[in-house]
């Protein structure tokens, strides 16, 4: 009597996995954009040892998705994240937060989606290799590992325009590497997790130098980002989807920059509807 052993089934292939993960993208921006939360954004400086250091800011805003579509009307291909800020450090925003120094690390009012690189129309430039299945409490997800190229254009800090001090503009050359896990069995993202690949080094113009007293290159030790989504039910009609709940940056800089670290979480999901009626 022959006896024999079944192993786990092998994950699909990455180009299949990559297909059925954007599908599932396509169709939460499509539904997405019925949605507002609640944006709670913490960012805390740290010193050398990750200690924190100083005080902490918190802001709080009412977000949405927002996604561009094809040709067709129908396939999303980009999105971007809206946000109004409603609470500066528990209360309303005042004028002079415009121009506060603080305000550098508060989240912009228009920015990328964080899987909006996912879909077909985004993925230049990225690397894509299946890494099979989780383990332990991830044992029921699949894994997509990531990379980008390195950026052939030199690291560069820009100052901001728009009146604030000490607020720059950064682009780092070093490239990025990251993992994406995704449920099994819908595909839907569970969480994801990105990093530069090395040290990114950004020039320092000349006149920023004199003016803010900062060496000719300034070196970004780490740029880590964690993303996790949990199941939302509504009602009405009855649906769960699931949708952010929280994302952890940490920024290392190794010379003349503050560090820092940002949490932020999302809350107090709901749906807006627009209604109508017809005047004869």
């Amino acid at each position: 009597m022959a006896v024999v052993t079944v192993g786990a089934q092998a994950p699909p292939d990455v180009d299949t996995l990559l297909a059925r993960v954007s599908a599932r993208v396509e169709q939460y921006y499509r539904r997405a954009q019925q949605i507002v939360c609640t944006e709670k954004a913490t960012v805390q400086p740290i010193g050398r040892d990750y200690g924190s250091t100083g005080f902490a800011r918190i802001t709080e805003s009412e977000l949405r998705v927002e996604s561009e579509t094809a040709a067709d009307g129908e396939n999303p291909t980009d999105a971007k994240v809206v946000r109004q800020i409603m609470k500066v450090n528990g209360r309303q925003p005042r004028d002079k937060d415009k121009k506060n120094r603080a305000g550098c690390t508060d989240p912009n009012p228009l920015s990328t989606e964080p899987l909006a690189f996912l879909l077909p129309n985004n993925r230049e430039g990225y690397t894509f290799t299946s890494a099979g299945f989780g383990k332990g409490k991830d044992r029921g997800a699949l894994m997509i590992d990531f990379v980008t190229a390195r950026s052939k254009d030199e690291g560069k800090l820009t100052e901001n325009t728009n009146g604030v001090e000490d607020c720059f503009s950064i682009s780092i050359p070093s490239a990025i590497r990251g993992r994406v896990w995704v449920d099994a069995t819908t595909y839907d993202v569970l969480r994801m997790e990105q990093r530069l690949a090395g040290p990114g080094d950004v020039r320092v113009g000349f006149a920023e130098q004199r003016k803010h007293n900062l060496p000719a290159f300034v070196t970004v030790e780490r740029y880590d980002t964690t993303t996790r989504y949990k199941p939302v039910a509504f009602a009405d009609p009855d649906e769960a989807l699931l949708l952010p709940e929280s994302i952890e940056t940490m920024v290392v800089w190794r010379n003349g920059m503050e560090s820092t670290r940002r949490r932020q979480e999302y809350s107090d999901y709901r749906r807006f509807l627009t209604g109508g009626r017809i005047v004869k």
